[in-house]
């Protein structure tokens, strides 16, 4: 650690430090609980709980799975007209619109749609040569995690080049499984603007970054039903359809419940990021995990101060070699 030295001998202070760092790496992990349907207004307000305990230490990495009643939401860079449908009809069908801080467009969400969470410190994560990861990594991972998720279920996902997100169709553009975190290239696979059209986005994506904690994530269409995005502009892309996992899949009537798709995503999840997965239970075991003093393995924490640390600090006497 730069500026925590002193005659190539760390101090007491320095180590605590690390021993504190090492812990939190060694606790890394990644615990997702499946919510059912729940209310956007209280799925904001448990993001930002959950930010809070990770920023604080008390709780690890969560990935908040579940889905949500018909809803529209604007990102930062949204534009209202890519709302298509009016104030007064959105009224009627009971459709209420959200202006939040991720990044994108506009998005659906709605029933049959998985909605993920990840709130992740991404200071505890690393890319394939081993630096931190950062906002870009972290979106190309979890593109990665959906189209394994997608590969799983027998459906040809991808990325499109300048369009963020994960695609389904029939294009040679598309390659059929990613590579990882761990060994993506991140090369285009072709420009956006010569599709055509012909991919359809099954997953869109959405985060948004502060103090190194991620909130937002992404939806992921299983059944949801695809006449609600006539209601927009999906993430503001006019010239590509959207489709869902049902739609994609041979035989849709044979597909998992949406709760064993969350804990397959969680495995994905995992998986891409090189992080262990572990189920909780409830909020409340969450919470009270969270409440629970904090502790780091034994041997992270110098028993004692070396003694060379002792005699510079002007301590005891010079130690002696034998």
């Amino acid at each position: 650690m730069q500026g925590c030295s002193r005659r190539g001998l760390r101090s007491e202070a320095c180590l605590d430090v690390d021993a504190v760092l090492l812990a939190t790496i060694k606790l890394a992990m990644i615990q997702y609980i499946y919510l059912g349907r729940l209310g956007y207004d209280e799925g904001l307000r448990l993001q930002a709980e959950m930010a809070g305990l990770v920023a604080e230490g008390r709780a690890r990495n969560v990935l908040l799975l579940l889905e949500h009643p018909t809803v529209l939401t604007l990102g930062r860079n949204a534009k209202r007209e890519n709302i298509l449908a009016s104030d007064e009809f959105l009224k009627r069908r009971g459709v209420t619109v959200h202006e939040i801080n991720r990044g994108g467009d506009v998005t659906y969400h709605g029933p049959g749609q998985l909605v993920g969470y990840p709130i992740f410190d991404l200071r505890t994560l690393r890319t394939a040569s081993g630096g931190r990861m950062g906002p870009v990594d972290f979106v190309r991972g979890m593109e990665e995690a959906l189209i394994r998720l997608c590969g799983g279920f027998g459906v040809r996902a991808g990325r499109i080049c300048g369009l963020t997100g994960v695609w389904c169709g029939k294009s040679t553009g598309i390659r059929d499984q990613g590579l990882g975190v761990r060994g993506t290239t991140g090369e285009c696979l072709h420009e956006s603007t010569s599709s055509g059209g012909k991919e359809r986005k099954i997953g869109a994506i959405g985060i948004h970054v502060a103090r190194g904690i991620t909130s937002h994530g992404f939806a992921f269409n299983v059944t949801t039903d695809l006449r609600n995005f006539e209601l927009i502009v999906p993430c503001g892309i006019a010239d590509h359809a959207v489709t869902s996992l049902a739609r994609e899949v041979e035989r849709p009537d044979e597909l998992p419940t949406l709760e064993e798709i969350a804990r397959q995503t969680a495995r994905e999840f995992g998986q891409v990021f090189d992080e262990p997965v572990v189920a909780v239970e409830s909020l409340a075991a969450l919470r009270a995990q969270a409440a629970a003093p904090m502790q780091f393995p034994a041997e992270d924490i110098p028993l004692q101060v070396p003694a060379e640390v002792e005699w510079l600090r002007g301590g005891g006497e010079r130690p002696v070699r034998a």
